[in-house]
């Protein structure tokens, strides 16, 4: 731990020492340094990873209304209005004695100082580490009491019309077009509720009886039939209401803040929910009433509209807390009821019960679903969309038709729990949206000012000032194969931004473990470092593959033995046939998301095509390297 903090602290220095020369700010002293230490030393991490970004979240509100509030940085001492840490930086865009922006600096200087402090006060916000047992508890009982809240929520007559109103116009024609028989179900590749993974998914032990009238085990589950005297229908229980396996609620790292809550499903319920979702992703990326509106699978719509936002203020963006878990089961349900069958099947995967990391057993869930659940994000992205355009209507004055609907939602556009809107409707779309149960984040929502944030992207003035997050602690040894590729990529990242002294330290300390790494193609599947002077010219010519090749690091999945035969081996080569990447799937540089969760989708499309899938699967969230020749351009 103690080479940890050395590291941190090493690390906290190359950044500050980037950041004033990016921004050019008078800090020869090193005062702020000092601080930083200080306080790590009596606060521990939790300053870097905790009280930091406070400061960063009380700038970008100050940033915002174009003054220093007397409440902003209560943790931090103030010489006057402003801030003592940083205040060489803080003071290139406040005034000192006033606390308010100089008139005389440019949007551009203005977003190269708020880009340096922000990366000194973020890097840290989203390593993956456990939080305190008091965070992990509060968590917990914000879950509980996220769902007791329901038996509080109520809406007028009028508020459930206008909802129902406005969804029936934008959901009857998709809804319509979805054929249960069409739906394919298959297996995901994150968790399940009763411990399966890998080719055990295919060997089912249960079966809920809910499913059976919309998708039934032998039709579904083996999608080629059964005979009456085979073991696998000996060795499968079909689950009454009543002892249906309750959706295992677990905590995963976020911030040391707070964790991820989420709900891992029974194996059964996923596998039913990816075949409709399937559907309702093909349906909203084609229905004219959503196309480029409700997204799923392209984050870049809404992070172009945060950049335009911030440079012409039109625009809003919001950000919900706790979104999955406040979508009411009875308004998400209702906006599939002029398809009655759909409607029913839905319902039927959803699960009602959950069991907490306590020992306890929630229910009924009166939520439609929560983040674990494949339907959990095309669901709640209809529901915000349509509360959105049930508020412009109100806004505007404008009556429900089906032409006012189709213009107001022209307006809206959503990515999960991002949302972005006009920003002079946006008070009223707020207050619809807290009408309609969802809670709006504070901090993370921006209507006025320059300020913009939304799917990953950070803007201010049109300019992008989103930081780079450093993800795992410095790896202990060699064989933590996923912390290692992460420094190496979260490295890269600084050097493409320009923090020299940073990305130099991180990858001088990951070759003292490791040894030295080639430099390489951004698109090179080699673990190594990129250079605006090109890659390492140490390579050699493949005949075969008409390509050139480098010497490196190349991740790979981890597998274990896990063999698959029978009616649940012909399942999984059925489903295999259906399967098809889209383009969507690789639109990330590996260089980008090598330090990300996005690294184990391209770990487990790598494991997806392996030849011998019925004998070994790859352990999820596993991941590690061999040394190997790869293309150096790929």
């Amino acid at each position: 731990m103690k080479s940890n903090v050395s590291d941190h602290l090493n690390l906290v220095q190359c950044i500050y020492i980037d950041a004033c020369a990016m921004c050019v700010a008078e800090v020869s002293d090193f005062r702020d340094l000092d601080c930083i230490r200080s306080r790590v030393e009596h606060e521990g991490l939790s300053f870097l990873t905790i009280i930091l970004p406070t400061f960063a979240t009380d700038l970008e509100r100050a940033v915002t209304t174009g003054f220093i509030d007397s409440t902003a940085f209560k943790n931090f001492k103030k010489v006057g209005p402003i801030p003592a840490f940083l205040q060489g930086m803080v003071s290139l865009i406040f005034d000192r004695e006033t606390g308010r922006f100089l008139d005389e600096k440019s949007p551009e200087d203005i977003s190269v100082v708020l880009d340096a402090i922000r990366q000194i006060c973020l890097a840290f916000k989203k390593i993956e580490l456990p939080c305190t047992s008091a965070r992990t508890y509060k968590a917990i009982l914000r879950f509980i009491e996220i769902e007791h809240d329901f038996s509080k929520f109520s809406l007028s007559t009028a508020d459930t019309d206008d909802f129902y109103s406005v969804s029936a116009v934008l959901w009857s024609s998709l809804a319509s077009s979805i054929v249960l028989a069409d739906c394919s179900p298959r297996h995901g590749p994150g968790a399940t509720s009763e411990g399966a993974s890998g080719n055990q998914k295919y060997q089912w032990s249960e079966w809920n009886d809910r499913l059976e009238p919309y998708f039934p085990l032998v039709d579904s589950g083996y999608p080629l039939g059964l005979p009456s005297y085979s073991k696998e229908l000996e060795r499968t229980t079909i689950m009454s209401v009543a002892s249906e396996r309750p959706v295992r609620v677990v905590l995963v790292p976020k911030t040391l803040k707070s964790p991820r809550v989420i709900a891992i499903e029974p194996c059964c319920q996923m596998f039913v929910q990816q075949g409709i979702r399937d559907r309702i992703y093909s349906a909203l990326e084609s229905s004219c009433w959503s196309k480029g509106h409700v997204n799923f699978r392209d984050q870049t719509i809404n992070q172009e509209l945060a950049i335009t936002g911030s440079s012409t203020g039109q625009l809003a963006t919001i950000d919900l807390s706790d979104a999955s878990d406040r979508v009411p089961r009875d308004l998400a349900l209702g906006m599939f009821r002029c398809n009655p069958p759909l409607q029913e099947a839905i319902d039927a995967c959803r699960s009602t019960k959950a069991l907490l990391p306590t020992g306890e057993i929630l229910q009924p869930l009166n939520k439609f679903a929560s983040m674990g659940s494949a339907l959990c994000f095309p669901i709640e992205a209809m529901y915000f969309y349509t509360v959105c355009v049930v508020a412009l209507l109100r806004a505007r004055s404008l009556s429900f038709t089906a032409s006012n609907i189709y213009k107001v939602s022209r307006d809206i556009y959503v990515y999960g729990d991002d949302l972005i809107v006009p920003s002079t409707n946006a008070t009223i779309v707020l207050d619809y949206l807290q009408k309609y149960n969802c809670k709006v984040n504070a901090n993370k929502t921006f209507v006025s000012g320059s300020f913009r944030e939304s799917c990953g992207i950070d803007a201010y003035a049109g300019l992008p000032v989103t930081p780079v997050y450093l993800r795992h602690e410095f790896p202990e040894n060699v064989r933590q194969h996923g912390s290692v590729i992460s420094w190496v990529a979260t490295a890269n990242l600084f050097y493409k931004r320009g923090f020299w002294n940073t990305a130099s330290f991180m990858r001088n300390r990951i070759e003292e473990l490791v040894g030295p790494l080639p430099y390489v193609s951004e698109k090179s599947p080699v673990v190594g470092h990129i250079s605006y002077l090109g890659y390492q010219s140490v390579e050699r010519w493949n005949g075969s593959l008409h390509s050139f090749e480098i010497k490196g690091y190349v991740p790979e999945p981890v597998y274990r033995p896990d063999v698959l035969e029978g009616y649940g081996a012909l399942l999984k080569c059925f489903k295999r046939l259906e399967s098809v990447f889209t383009d969507s799937d690789t639109d990330e540089s590996l260089q980008t998301v090598k330090s990300s969760y996005a690294l184990e989708r391209i770990i487990s499309r790598i494991a997806d095509t392996d030849a011998r899938h019925l004998e070994r699967s790859a352990l999820r969230g596993a991941v590690a390297y061999k040394r190997r020749w790869a293309p150096a351009l790929n």
